[in-house]
C-alpha cells in the first residue's frame, strides 16, 4: 500500500519535478541509489555504522556525532554517510572525506531492502526526525538498532501528526533510541508512541562544536576577500529567504548615511537564488560583491555603496564570525527560522523575526539570558538596529551574553555518542567472545 501511495504521490509531482531537474539541475544524481537501493557498502572489514543526514544544516550537526562516535568508539566502525539533497551530498563529499558518501533511497519497499541488504549496518542513526515506515520496518525485520538523534518536533508538526497517531505509532515504538534536544521535543515523541525506556533527554548538539574564535582561519580568509578593516561595522544577514533581503536593504541604506562604517554581507538560504540577490542587489544601483569571483591574489573592498554576497555553500559558519550584528533568516518568512546559535557563538549581537519554530527551544534558552532580539514584525528591523550601532555597550553586552549561553549549553554531542555505543554494546561483546 505504501508502494501504491509513494509511486501516485511521484506521479501527481512528476512535472514539478522534471521541471526543477531542467531548470535548476536538481534530483538527477543518485537515481539508481534513491529508485533501486543501488548503495555500496564500505569495502573493509569493519562493521557499519550508518548515519543519515538530509541536507546540509544536518550535514553539519553529523560532522560532530560521528567524530565523536569514532573517538569513543576506537575507529572500529566503517561509516556510511548517506543523504537525500544535492547541496547536503556536495558538502557531506566534503566534510566526509575519508568516508563513503551515498544517497539515501526512496521508501519503497525494494530500494531499501536492497540498501540495507547490501551495506548490512550494525547501527543505523538517523538526523532530527527523518523517518520512513519501508526503511524502518526493514531494519527492524532485520535486528538492525535505530537511533535518531538531535530530535525535535515542533508543535505545529505533533499536532499533525496526532491526527494519524494510530498509524504512526508502530514507527515511533519501533526506534530503539530516541536523544532528545530537549524535555518539551521528548515528551511531544512519547505522545506518539516512543517506548519511554529507550527515550533520552540529551539537549541540542548545535551547541556543541561551534566556532568561538573570530580569529580562526576560515573566517580570517573571508575578512581579506571582502577586504574589511577593523573599524568597520559588519552586518551578516544569513540564511535569508524572500522578503528578508529586501527588508535587510532598505534598513542598510537608511543607515549607512549616519553610520558610515556599516558594512552589509547578505547570504541566502538557497543557491538557486544567488542571482536573483545580487540582480537584487545592482538594481539599486548598489555594487555586488560575490564570494564566488573573488581570490585572495584580487580581494575586494566593501565600501558604503557595496554589498558582500556570500554565494558559496558550507561558508556561512565562517561568515558569522565577520558579524557585529547578525539578523538570522527564514524567521519572516514561512520555513520556521534558522540556526541561531553560530552567530551568538563568536559574541554577535543577534536578532531575528517571529517566526521560529523549528528552533523554538534555543529561542527559549537565548529569551531567558537576555542574549537576542526577538522581533515583532519587519517594523522593528530599523529601530533595533539603529539602537545597536549606536549603542556599543548594548551591542556588546548582548554579543557577550548570547557567547556564554551558547558555552552553557555544551556537552550533548558526547553523550550522545555514549548512547549509540551503547545500543551497540551486544555486537561488540559477541564479537570480543568470537
Amino acid at each position: 500500500m505504501l508502494n501504491i501511495l509513494y509511486l501516485s504521490l511521484l506521479t501527481m509531482l512528476s512535472p514539478f519535478i522534471l521541471w526543477r531537474m531542467v531548470r535548476h539541475g536538481r534530483y538527477r544524481r543518485g537515481l539508481g541509489e534513491k529508485l533501486l537501493g543501488r548503495l555500496t557498502a564500505p569495502r573493509d572489514s569493519k562493521p557499519v555504522a550508518w548515519f543519515h543526514a538530509v541536507s546540509v544544516g544536518e550535514v553539519i550537526q553529523l560532522q560532530k556525532i560521528v567524530k565523536e562516535f569514532r573517538q569513543q568508539s576506537g575507529n572500529q566502525y566503517s561509516i556510511l554517510i548517506t543523504t537525500s539533497t544535492d547541496t547536503g551530498f556536495d558538502l557531506a563529499r566534503q566534510r566526509f572525506s575519508d568516508c563513503l558518501v551515498t544517497w539515501f533511497p526512496l521508501d519503497f519497499s525494494w530500494a531499501v531492502s536492497n540498501a540495507v541488504q547490501t551495506v548490512r549496518p550494525a547501527l543505523v542513526c538517523l538526523m532530527e526526525l527523518e523517518l520512513w515506515p519501508n526503511f524502518l520496518s526493514e531494519c527492524e525485520s532485520r535486528g538492525i538498532p535505530v537511533a535518531v538523534v538531535n530530535a525535535r518536533l515542533s508543535e505545529r508538526s505533533h499536532r499533525r501528526y496526532q491526527r494519524v497517531s494510530s498509524l504512526l505509532n508502530p514507527m515511533f515504538a519501533s526506534l530503539d533510541l530516541v536523544a532528545a534536544q530537549s524535555a518539551a521535543n521528548g515528551e511531544r515523541l512519547l505522545s506518539l508512541g516512543v517506548r519511554p525506556e529507550r527515550m533520552k533527554t540529551t539537549g541540542s548538539i548545535k551547541f556543541d562544536g561551534v566556532e568561538t574564535q573570530r580569529s580562526n582561519s576560515k573566517t580570517k580568509a573571508l575578512r581579506m576577500l571582502f577586504g574589511l578593516q577593523d573599524s568597520d561595522l559588519v552586518l551578516v544577514a544569513g540564511s535569508t529567504q524572500d522578503p528578508e533581503e529586501t527588508l535587510i536593504l532598505d534598513c542598510w541604506q537608511s543607515l549607512r548615511s549616519t553610520c558610515p562604517a556599516l558594512r552589509l554581507i547578505l547570504v541566502p538560504r538557497h543557491k538557486e537564488r544567488f542571482d536573483e540577490v545580487a540582480s537584487l542587489v545592482a538594481g539599486r544601483g548598489l555594487t555586488v560583491v560575490r564570494r564566488s569571483e573573488q581570490d585572495a591574489s584580487r580581494p575586494a573592498a566593501l565600501a558604503s555603496d557595496s554589498v558582500g554576497l556570500l554565494d558559496t555553500i558550507g561558508e556561512l559558519g565562517a561568515c558569522w564570525g565577520l558579524a557585529d550584528i547578525a539578523f538570522v533568516g527564514g524567521s519572516f518568512g514561512n520555513r520556521g527560522g534558522q540556526n541561531m546559535i553560530e552567530p551568538a557563538a563568536y559574541g554577535a549581537a543577534v536578532m531575528f523575526g517571529p517566526n521560529t519554530w523549528n528552533f523554538r527551544d534555543v529561542v527559549q534558552i537565548f529569551k531567558e539570558a537576555d542574549a537576542c532580539r526577538q522581533l515583532k514584525s519587519p517594523e522593528e528591523l530599523l529601530p533595533v538596529l539603529e539602537h545597536l550601532l549606536n549603542s556599543e555597550p548594548a551591542r556588546r553586552a548582548l554579543g557577550h551574553k548570547a557567547q556564554h549561553t551558547v558555552l552553557h549549553h555544551q556537552g550533548a554531542t558526547s553523550t550522545t555518542a555514549g548512547l549509540l555505543l551503547q545500543l551497540l554494546t551486544p555486537l561488540a561483546t559477541t564479537r570480543k567472545a568470537a
